[in-house]
C-alpha cells in the first residue's frame, strides 16, 4: 500500500500535477486558491520547470495557449472572477483544439462576492464558460484524495480529446487537508503530430489556430468538434452511487455538498428512511443515466448546493421531470449541514413536494 501524506487540497493539486508531467504553471493568486501558485512557485524551479506570475488572468491564460500549441503539458489554476476574466482565451484554447487542465477552486459571488466556498460557477463551466460553441470537461472532486486523482486525470482526457479539462473544486476542498496517496503510474505522452514544435523541413508547417473566415469552414470545424463531444457524453461519464439499490429518496450532491449529504443519509438510514446519493464526478459530461434509473424508482430528487439552483436543472433534464426535484441548498459562502439535509430527507418521506 503505498504511502500517504497530510496535504492540503490545492498542495495536493499541484504536486499531482508535477507527477503528470506538468512543467508549465501560469497564473494570478486570488484566495482561495493561491497556494497552488506558490506550491508551484517552490517546487518548479527545482525540477526544470517553468513558474510565472503572469500581470494577469488574460495574461495567464494566453500563456496556457503558447504552451500547449506546442504540445507540452500546462495549467492555469485561479478562483471565480480570475476564471471569468480567462473566459476569452478558454474560448480560444476550444477554437483550437487546444488541451489544457484549468483548476477552479470557487468562491461566493456575484461579483468579488466572498472568499469562502461556493458551487455558483457550475453554470460558467458546463455550459461551456465563454463564447461560442464549446464544451469543457469538468471534474468535481469531493476530497482531498480526488483533488489529486481528478488533476492527473485532467490532464489524461485534455490530451485524449484535445480539448480544456477543469477541475471545479470550492474553497473547502482547497483549503482542508486530508492524508493523500501520490502514487500513480503515468503512462507515455501522448503523441502530438499537430504541435508547433519546428520541422526541421520534414514535415508541412503545423498552424494553431481559431479563426476562420470562410463560414462553411467555420460551421465543419463545429461540428467536428461536436461529434467529439458526443462521443465524450457516451464514454467518459464518472460518478458514484451510494445506498441506492433500495432508496425512496435520492439526494444528489458533488463537492463538499456530498460529504456533508453522505452524514445526513447515514443518519436518515438509522431512522429507517430509504435514502441513497447519486455524486456526479464528471459535471460535464453530466451522467445521465443513473438519474434515469432513479426517477424510475424514488418519489423525490433532493439536489444539495452551494448556490441557488445551478446544477438541479441538469438533474431536472437527466430525471426527465418523473419525479419531483427539490432544492436544499446554502449560498454565500455558507455550506449545508447534515441537520438541513436531513430535515430535506425527512420532508420528502413525509410526502415532500406536490
Amino acid at each position: 500500500m503505498a504511502d500517504k501524506v497530510l496535504m492540503k487540497g490545492n498542495e495536493a493539486i499541484a504536486e499531482a500535477a508535477i507527477i503528470a508531467g506538468c512543467r508549465h504553471y501560469f497564473g494570478y493568486p486570488i484566495t482561495p486558491q493561491t497556494e497552488i501558485a506558490a506550491y508551484m512557485a517552490k517546487r518548479m524551479p527545482k525540477i526544470g520547470g517553468t513558474f510565472l506570475q503572469a500581470e494577469s488572468e488574460i495574461a495567464a491564460i494566453n500563456m496556457v495557449y503558447g504552451v500547449s500549441s506546442t504540445g507540452k503539458r500546462v495549467m492555469t489554476s485561479s478562483s471565480s472572477p480570475g476564471i471569468s476574466l480567462k473566459g476569452e482565451g478558454l474560448s480560444y484554447l476550444a477554437g483550437a483544439d487546444l488541451p489544457a487542465l484549468v483548476i477552479n477552486v470557487q468562491r461566493g459571488g456575484p461579483g468579488l462576492g466572498g472568499i469562502q466556498p461556493s458551487q455558483s460557477d457550475y453554470f460558467q463551466a458546463t455550459k461551456g464558460g465563454a463564447h461560442g460553441d464549446f464544451r469543457m470537461i469538468v471534474l468535481a472532486p469531493s476530497s482531498v484524495q480526488e483533488m489529486a486523482d481528478m488533476t492527473v486525470k485532467g490532464f489524461d482526457l485534455a490530451d485524449k480529446y484535445r480539448m480544456t479539462a477543469m477541475v471545479l473544486a470550492d474553497g473547502t476542498m482547497g483549503q482542508m487537508m486530508e492524508p493523500v496517496s501520490l502514487d500513480y503510474e503515468i503512462g507515455a505522452p501522448v503523441e502530438k503530430p499537430w504541435a508547433t514544435t519546428g520541422t526541421k523541413m520534414e514535415r508541412p508547417h503545423n498552424i494553431v489556430n481559431s479563426l476562420f473566415l470562410v463560414p462553411d469552414e467555420l460551421e465543419k470545424s463545429n461540428f467536428e468538434r461536436f461529434e467529439r463531444y458526443k462521443y465524450i457524453e457516451e464514454n467518459e461519464c464518472m460518478y458514484e452511487e451510494y445506498m441506492m439499490d433500495d432508496a425512496e429518496i435520492c439526494v444528489t450532491a458533488f463537492g463538499i455538498a456530498a460529504r456533508v449529504s453522505k452524514n445526513a443519509i447515514n443518519a436518515a438510514r438509522e431512522m429507517g428512511i430509504k435514502v441513497g446519493l447519486i455524486r456526479p464526478i464528471t459535471l460535464w459530461p453530466f451522467p445521465v443515466a443513473p438519474y434515469r434509473k432513479a426517477a424510475d424508482k424514488v418519489k423525490e430528487i433532493i439536489s444539495v448546493e452551494l448556490s441557488m439552483g445551478q446544477m438541479i436543472e441538469d438533474v431536472k433534464l437527466a430525471s426527465e421531470c418523473k419525479v419531483p426535484v427539490t432544492l436544499c441548498n446554502r449560498v454565500g459562502g455558507m455550506i449545508p449541514s447534515p441537520e438541513q439535509v436531513l430535515d430535506a430527507i425527512k420532508n420528502a418521506a413525509n410526502g415532500g413536494a406536490k
